[in-house]
C-alpha cells in the first residue's frame, strides 16, 4: 500500500523542500525591468474597474505581443503602484512549483509514449523533475518578478505538451478524439504561451522535437495531422525569426554588436548555459550582462571556435544516439529548439539565465535515466544515496542563492564586484558610494571607470547626473558629457539618464536656474546626432523634454511649439492628455486648449485597439477639459 503512494509522497516532499528553500529569497526587492513593467499599475490610480484593468493589460511593451496574460497575472498581487514585492515573488514561487508538477506529468507521459516501463517512467520523471525544481540556475527566474513572463510561457507550453502526449496515448482506439485534443492543446496553449512571452510560439516546434526523438512508432499521428499541427506552425515561426537575417554592420543602432557578432557570441553563451546547468554553482553572472565579451570573429576570442565545435559535436552526437539513447537526443534537440528565438538572430541582449527555464525542462531526463540504469550495475541503496547527494547539493546551492537574492543590496554589490567589465555594475557601486554619503569618491570612481570604459554612455550620463544633483556641475561638465556622447555607442540607459536629468532640473527651481539652459543645449546637440535621432524613443522624447524645460523657464511660446511637435510624434491620445495637463497646470489655459484640440484630432484618428482608456472615457474627458480651459480663459486665469 505504501509503495503505491510513494511516488506522490516523493513529489510532495520535493515540492515542500523547494518551497522552504525559496522562502528566504522572498524578502528581496524589485529589480531592473520590474520597475518599467509594473509602474503602469499606478498610472491611473488604483485599478478598480474593468477599463483600468484593460488599460494596464494593454500597456505592455516588453515584446511584440505586449504579453497581456503575464501583465494580467500581476493583478493577482497588486492593483496599484508602488507595491510590495513579497506578494509578487510568492506568486512566482507558486508558479514554479506548479510548473514542477506539470513537468513531472509531462515527463511521465513522454516516457510512456517512448515505451518505457511504468515503474521506470515514474522513477525517471520524479528524479528529473526534482533536479529541475531544485536547480540554483532558476532562482533568477523565480525570484525576478518580471520573469513570471518566462514562467507562464513555460506553464502553458507544458500544458500543451501534456495535452498532446495524453492524446497520443489513445490515438489507436479513439483517433478523432485524440486529434481533437491534439489540435486544441497545440493551438490554445501556443496562443496562451505566446501572449505570456513570445518564445511560447515555439511550442509546435518543441512538440515536433519530442515526436522526432520518439523511438516508438506506434500511435504516431498521420502525416497530414503532423503537417497541419506541427510542421506548418513551426515553419511559420522559423520564417518569422530568420527573415530577420541581416549581416549589415549597423543593423541595431541601440546595440554594441551586429548580427554576425551576436551569432558568434551566442555559441559561447549557449555552451556556457549547458555548462552551468550540468555543473551548477551558487551565483552566476546575475543580471549585469552588458559587459559580456562579444565575439568579433570565429577566432576572437578563441573560445568562440571551441564553442562552435562543441555544439556541432553535440548535435551530431544527438543524431547518432537517437535510436539507442532517445532521451539524450531529446534533451539536446529540445534545448536547442527552445533557444531558437532568443539565442540566434533577433536583436535582444546577449545573455540571460531565464532563457533556460523552458529550454532545460527535459535536459535532466538522460541523467535520471542513467541513474536508474545504474541500479543494474551497483547496489540500489548506493543509487539512492547518489540521488539524495545530488539533490542535497542542489538544495544547498539554491538555498544559498535564494538567500542572496533575499538581500537586494548585497546581491547588487555581489554582481557589481564580480562583473568588472559591466558598466551597469560599476554604476551600482557608484550609487552605493553616494548612498553612503561619499559623493566625491563616487564621482572620482566614475571618472576612473570612464577611462577604463570610455564607450560607456551610461557611466557618462551618471557622472553628470550626480554632479547636477549635488550642484557640483559646471558648464564644462556638460561639454565633457557631450563630447563623450559624440563618440560613444548608443545606450538606452543613457537615454533614461537624460530624461532623469531633464526632469530633475525642471522640478527644482534653483536647479533650473543653474542647469535648464545647459540641459536644453545638450538635448539639441543630440538632436543632430544620427545615432540618437534614428532611435524612435529619442525622436519622440526630445521635443517633449524641450517643451517641459521651456515651460519651466516660463518661455510659453517655445514650450507650445515643442509640445505640439511632441504630440504629433507620440501620436497617442493618452500621452497627449498628459501634456495638456502639464501645460494646464504650469502654463496658460489658452495654450492648453490649443493642445487639447490637437489631442482631440489625434484621438479621432487613433486605432480604438490602441487607446489606453475606453472611448466613453475620452468622449467625457475631452469636453470636460475643454470647458475648464474655456472657463479659465473667460476669467483671465
Amino acid at each position: 500500500m505504501m509503495k503505491k503512494y510513494l511516488p506522490i509522497l516523493s513529489l510532495y516532499s520535493v515540492l515542500l523542500l523547494c518551497f522552504l528553500i525559496y522562502l528566504v529569497g522572498l524578502k528581496g526587492d524589485f529589480l531592473f525591468d520590474d520597475y518599467p513593467n509594473l509602474e503602469p499599475l499606478g498610472t491611473y490610480g488604483t485599478i478598480d474597474s474593468w477599463d483600468k484593468v484593460r488599460n494596464f493589460i494593454q500597456s505592455g511593451f516588453a515584446g511584440p505581443t505586449g504579453r497581456p496574460i503575464s501583465l494580467a497575472s500581476f493583478l493577482i498581487d497588486a492593483n496599484t503602484w508602488p507595491a510590495f514585492p513579497y506578494s509578487f515573488k510568492y506568486t512566482n514561487l507558486m508558479i514554479h512549483l506548479l510548473n514542477g508538477v506539470m513537468l513531472c506529468w509531462a515527463s511521465l507521459l513522454l516516457l510512456r509514449n517512448y515505451n518505457y516501463k511504468e515503474q521506470e517512467a515514474i522513477w525517471i520523471s520524479l528524479v528529473a523533475t526534482a533536479i529541475w525544481l531544485l536547480h540554483p540556475y532558476f532562482v533568477s527566474t523565480t525570484l525576478y518578478v518580471v520573469q513570471r513572463m518566462a514562467q507562464l510561457a513555460t506553464l502553458f507550453s507544458l500544458i500543451g505538451i501534456i495535452g498532446y502526449l495524453k492524446a497520443r496515448l489513445f490515438l489507436s482506439y479513439k483517433p478523432l478524439t485524440a486529434y481533437f485534443y491534439m489540435a486544441v492543446s497545440i493551438g490554445l496553449c501556443t496562443i496562451l504561451a505566446t501572449y505570456s512571452k513570445e518564445n511560447g510560439a515555439l511550442l509546435p516546434l518543441l512538440i515536433l522535437a519530442i515526436e522526432f526523438c520518439n523511438p516508438n512508432k506506434i500511435n504516431k499521428p498521420i502525416w497530414q495531422c503532423r503537417a497541419l499541427f506541427l510542421w506548418l506552425p513551426s515553419c511559420a515561426v522559423l520564417y518569422i525569426i530568420f527573415r530577420e537575417l541581416n549581416f549589415s554592420d549597423n543593423l541595431w543602432p541601440n546595440r554594441n554588436f551586429n548580427q554576425v557578432e551576436r551569432l558568434y557570441s551566442e555559441a559561447k553563451i549557449v555552451t556556457e548555459y549547458i555548462f552551468h546547468l550540468l555543473i551548477p554553482q551558487i551565483e552566476g553572472r546575475g543580471l549585469y550582462q552588458d559587459g559580456y565579451l562579444i565575439s568579433k570573429s570565429i577566432l576572437q576570442p578563441i573560445t568562440t571556435l571551441y564553442s562552435i565545435l562543441f555544439l556541432i559535436v553535440l548535435t551530431f552526437s544527438a543524431f547518432l544516439c537517437k535510436k539507442r539513447y532517445p532521451l539524450f537526443t531529446l534533451a539536446i534537440f529540445f534545448f536547442f529548439a527552445a533557444h531558437l528565438m532568443e539565442s540566434t538572430v533577433l536583436g535582444l541582449e546577449l545573455y540571460f539565465e531565464h532563457r533556460n527555464y523552458l529550454a532545460a525542462i527535459f535536459l535532466f531526463l538522460p541523467i535520471a535515466s542513467a541513474l536508474y540504469l545504474l541500479k543494474n550495475k551497483i547496489d540500489i541503496k548506493l543509487v539512492y544515496i547518489i540521488v539524495i547527494a545530488i539533490l542535497s547539493i542542489l538544495s544547498f546551492f539554491t538555498y544559498q542563492r535564494a538567500k542572496l537574492w533575499g538581500d537586494t543590496e548585497q546581491l547588487l554589490l555581489y554582481w557589481a564586484k564580480n562583473t568588472p567589465n559591466s558598466p551597469r555594475a560599476q554604476s551600482t557601486i557608484a550609487r552605493q558610494l553616494v548612498e553612503q554619503g561619499k559623493v566625491s569618491e563616487s564621482n572620482n570612481y566614475l571618472e576612473q571607470m570612464l577611462k577604463y570604459m570610455p564607450d560607456s554612455s551610461l557611466l557618462n550620463m551618471q557622472l553628470l547626473l550626480q554632479k547636477v544633483s549635488y550642484r557640483l556641475a559646471i558648464e564644462q561638465d556638460f561639454e565633457n558629457t557631450m563630447h563623450r556622447l559624440a563618440v560613444q555607442p548608443f545606450d538606452a540607459q543613457a537615454l533614461q539618464g537624460l530624461r532623469i536629468l531633464a526632469e530633475g532640473v525642471i522640478d527644482n527651481e534653483q536647479q533650473c536656474i543653474a542647469y535648464c539652459q545647459l540641459t536644453l543645449n545638450l538635448i539639441e546637440r543630440l538632436d543632430i546626432d544620427t545615432r540618437y535621432n534614428q532611435i524612435s524613443v529619442f525622436w519622440r522624447l526630445s521635443p517633449y523634454l524641450k517643451a517641459r524645460i521651456y515651460l519651466a523657464m516660463h518661455n510659453d511660446t517655445q514650450a507650445l511649439v515643442y509640445y505640439q511637435e511632441a504630440i504629433k510624434r507620440y501620436n497617442d491620445a493618452e500621452a497627449g492628455l498628459m501634456m495638456v495637463a502639464e501645460v494646464g497646470t504650469y502654463g496658460s489655459s489658452s495654450d492648453a486648449l490649443i493642445l487639447l484640440n490637437q489631442v482631440e484630432q489625434t484621438y479621432r484618428q487613433q486605432d480604438v485597439s490602441k487607446l489606453r482608456r475606453s472611448k466613453v472615457e475620452y468622449d467625457m474627458e475631452i469636453p470636460r477639459l475643454k470647458k475648464i480651459f474655456e472657463d479659465r480663459i473667460k476669467k483671465g486665469i
